[in-house]
């Protein structure tokens, strides 16, 4: 064989093997996983410990690589902050965020969106619902009102001089505090004239009391709010945590079990309070529908580039809610705790 012709052959190997290694390099790109952040309010409370678990899972499932992280303690937006900006600058393609402060967030989820990133929350809107490409999330206002509607039935006649401890979230308030409470309130059928203020003036609420949405925050208000009045008969709690340290407080001073006391949240833990009689009446949620939703938009988004829409266009996905009684009543829709603990957060 010629020189000439050898180096032609070594050329033409050169380039096939060229092109093999530059489609190797092509499909491993094409392999790699799709990069995602989920930012969750803390990493203490069960329900969002269930939502995390339930975003690996289908992360896993769809090929993500979700990096997860959260707040301190509930309301510490710097931390979430901080979190959305690791997000843009690992190249992540969409964000699931469970807000702390629905308005202070804002400004930093415009930053991502105008990086390419998808936003979704979760369980919590942001405050406009409209900062956000999407949520999915409970109805609170709805979860709310038919905690509200069947604590005026179980009341029956002595509804109209309830004293109305108020066990809310955070001195922020945010979309989720205001939502929850405002429904409960309307159905209870106390008069909203403002849905923008939080506070609503009315003779039967002893007064509200933050609690961090924890068992400890729960109690210590539901002392504080026990001072203030003794004869408080209904308990209106912005989550079960907070629902089971009031009943600690009430328990403390003889009053458990002679004192109403409803939630929202619908836990496997929440439904067994509600089988021992410790909760009342308590609206289920489904934090693991969410997360799995949330999980697949971005998959589509990382891959067709489009966004997720509701119906008509909307940006907000109802992921629905099921009042968990044992004392049901007329005119209130409910399930029993046995079915409650079928669904409990949509496992």
């Amino acid at each position: 064989m010629s020189i000439r012709k050898t180096i032609a052959t070594r050329t033409v190997l050169s380039l096939a093997l060229a092109g093999v290694l530059g489609a190797f390099g092509v499909a491993t790109a094409q392999a790699a996983p799709i990069r995602a952040c989920l930012i969750t309010k803390t990493d203490s409370n069960p329900y969002f410990v269930t939502m995390r678990e339930g975003a690996l899972a289908e992360a896993k499932k769809l090929g993500v690589d979700l990096k997860t992280y959260a707040g301190k303690y509930d309301g510490d937006n710097q931390s979430q902050v901080n979190a959305i900006e690791t997000c843009i600058a690992d190249g992540a393609k969409g964000i699931l965020i469970t807000p702390s402060d629905t308005k202070a967030i804002v400004p930093t989820v415009e930053k991502a969106r105008k990086a390419g990133l998808l936003v979704i929350a979760l369980d919590t809107a942001l405050s406009p619902t409209s900062a956000a490409d999407m949520t999915f999330a409970t109805d609170n206002f709805e979860a709310g009102k038919l905690i509200g509607e069947w604590a005026k039935a179980k009341l029956g006649a002595k509804a109209k001089d309830a004293k109305i401890a108020m066990l809310d979230l955070s001195i922020t308030h945010p979309t989720v505090d205001i939502e929850r409470d405002h429904g409960f309130l309307a159905g209870f059928g106390v008069p909203i004239k403002d849905p923008n203020t939080f506070n609503v003036p009315d003779k039967q609420i002893v007064g509200h009391a933050e609690t961090g949405g924890s068992e400890e925050g729960g109690q210590k208000g539901m002392e504080t709010l026990l001072a203030r009045n003794p004869n408080i008969n209904l308990v209106y709690a912005i989550n079960e945590p907070a629902a089971f340290g009031a009943y600690q407080a009430l328990k403390s001073v003889g009053k458990a079990g002679h004192v109403t006391i409803v939630a929202i949240d619908g836990s496997c833990a929440g439904v067994k309070g509600v089988q021992e009689g410790i909760i009342d009446a308590d609206s289920q949620q489904y934090p693991l529908k969410m997360a799995s939703l949330g999980i697949k938009a971005i998959v589509k988004w990382a891959k067709d580039g489009v966004k997720p829409q509701a119906s008509a266009g909307k940006d907000f996905f109802n992921t629905g809610t099921q009042l968990i009684t044992a004392h049901p009543e007329p005119g209130v829709p409910s399930i029993d705790p046995a079915e409650g603990a079928k669904l409990c957060w949509g496992k």
